[in-house]
């Protein structure tokens, strides 16, 4: 049996939609993305949504937007995939990681002593689908000794008079966080639509606007939209309009639009999230869990308390007494078997990039534990009851095989 990581799902009501693109003679920027940015404002009740041609984009694009420059700092996990804080290193500004805890994500204690008066922003990352605690952080960035560190260096800052709170929301959309939608926990929050994603546009993310009061969401909308076209004040779509020829360049934009053509995938997969998509994720995950639980040999990933749910993107188990080199011997042993499995994440210090700026493994071992333990396994509607099986009975055989020599 061949079980592939994280094949895309892509049905005919997708191909059809795709099609429909196609033959509209409109592919870039136009009224797809206007109805997927409908769409995802829909199922994350947040105030307005811009679509952009990946996550990394969208957030370069935010921390521009609220003015992080050189000599600021944005406070990050270690835990998470480099474009967290690639991100930052694009703005020109300093990543400050800190360490997670033992549920992949940041630990609110290390990121409170991060904090100084150069803090402009803090951007917890949802690993796997699972929700940060982000009650604890929005209380955090409101005490009062934290806001009065707080040194307002742009408009957008002395507006919201804070830290700003931005949720990597890469892996989470569908995640419920006492009885909230992410999307709608913190100020803004970037979700993912890369082909592995639990919704995809084939490369793509989207900006959920969720600002306070002190800011008009609409207004802000416009801008980041302008923002995503070289600050250009007409888009393709209108400039092709009799007479629309004309347009003015306002600031120096980013060019990071996602066209409608890939919208469309994404169009066609989020209006059956909800009534397909996540379910059958979650039935992966649960027959997983059922299987797993059996054996002290495995710590399970959290897939639900009493305050959140995940939305299933990964299932991230951990070995038990085993170290990182044995736990690579044992995907070793699995990918002989037919199956692919990945490992999330390589912690960000342990990479050339951030070793070579001066980070240290060393400086955070849980994120390293985690690694060193961790097994992506398949999670996606497509896989059958048989396969779930199969795949479970492989890592079982593959773990006694290197662990226990059995």
């Amino acid at each position: 049996m061949r079980i592939p990581f994280s094949p895309p799902f892509v049905d005919r009501d997708i191909i059809n939609e795709v099609v429909d693109s196609l033959s509209s003679g409109w592919i870039t920027t136009g009224p797809k993305v206007k109805l997927l940015e409908e769409e995802v404002c829909r199922i994350t009740n947040t105030k307005r949504t811009v679509c952009v041609n990946s996550w990394t984009s969208g957030a370069i694009l935010v921390l521009k937007w609220f003015g992080v420059k050189e000599g600021d700092e944005v406070i990050v996990p270690a835990y998470t995939y480099s474009a967290t804080a690639l991100a930052v290193l694009h703005c020109g500004a300093t990543p400050v990681m800190v360490d997670v805890t033992d549920d992949f994500t940041i630990d609110v204690s290390a990121l409170e002593r991060a904090i100084t008066s150069k803090t402009k922003v803090i951007m917890p990352v949802d690993i796997a689908g699972w929700p940060c605690d982000y009650d604890a952080i929005n209380v955090l960035v409101n005490k009062g000794s934290v806001i009065n560190q707080f040194v307002a260096e742009s408009d957008k800052q002395a507006l919201l008079g804070r830290i700003l709170v931005v949720s990597d929301a890469a892996h989470s959309i569908g995640a419920i966080y006492k009885g909230l939608p992410a999307g709608k926990l913190t100020d803004l929050t970037i979700f993912s639509f890369h082909a592995v994603k639990n919704i995809t546009t084939a490369e793509g993310g989207a900006i959920c606007l969720n600002l306070p009061d002190s800011f008009d969401n609409e207004e802000e909308y416009k801008l980041m939209k302008l923002y995503t076209l070289n600050g250009q004040n007409k888009d393709a779509f209108t400039k092709s309009q009799a007479g629309g020829w004309k347009y003015d360049i306002l600031f120096a934009g980013l060019k990071v639009n996602m066209p409608d053509v890939c919208a469309a995938i994404g169009l066609a997969q989020i209006r059956k999230y909800d009534s397909l998509l996540i379910k059958e994720r979650e039935r992966v995950a649960r027959a997983y869990h059922a299987f797993f639980s059996k054996y002290n040999q495995f710590e399970l990933p959290p897939l639900e308390d009493d305050n959140r749910k995940s939305c299933f993107h990964l299932y991230a188990l951990r070995l038990n007494g085993c170290k990182e080199i044995q736990r690579d011997l044992i995907i070793e042993e699995i990918t002989q078997l037919g199956v692919a499995v990945n490992v999330h994440f390589i912690p960000m210090p342990m990479l050339t990039v951030f070793k070579n700026i001066g980070y240290k493994i060393e400086d955070y071992p849980v994120a390293y534990d985690n690694y060193s333990r961790e097994i992506s396994l398949p999670i996606y509607p497509q896989l059958t009851n048989e396969q779930v099986k199969y795949i479970c009975e492989a890592v079982l055989a593959s773990y006694k095989k290197v662990v226990l020599n059995d």
